[in-house]
């Protein structure tokens, strides 16, 4: 269930930086600046955009990295656990 809520946040926070990005665009291109000063503008959103992917792109896999070493954590435990409990059946 948790991972189809982050999921589903996932598709809003990309939807929302997509939103933005298309808006900021349209609005330079249609503003009365010269081609030289869109050009730069355009640039520059582009740089924030791709400066704000990389950040999340970042914390992901950051939070997907602690989630995998809490999962391997939690599959070495039970994994041990199981052993010793079929060594205290083998003796018995």
């Amino acid at each position: 269930m948790e991972t189809e809520h982050n999921s589903a946040i996932g598709k809003v926070m990309l939807g929302l930086l997509i939103g933005a990005a298309l808006g900021a665009s349209l609005g330079v291109l249609f503003a009365p600046d010269k081609g030289s000063e869109t050009r730069e503008k355009l640039a520059e959103g582009a740089r924030d955009v791709a400066s704000d992917v990389k950040k999340k792109v970042k914390d992901e896999t950051y939070s997907f990295r602690n989630k995998a070493e809490a999962f391997a954590e939690r599959a070495d435990r039970k994994a041990t656990e199981v052993m010793e409990n079929e060594g205290k059946k083998l003796t018995l």
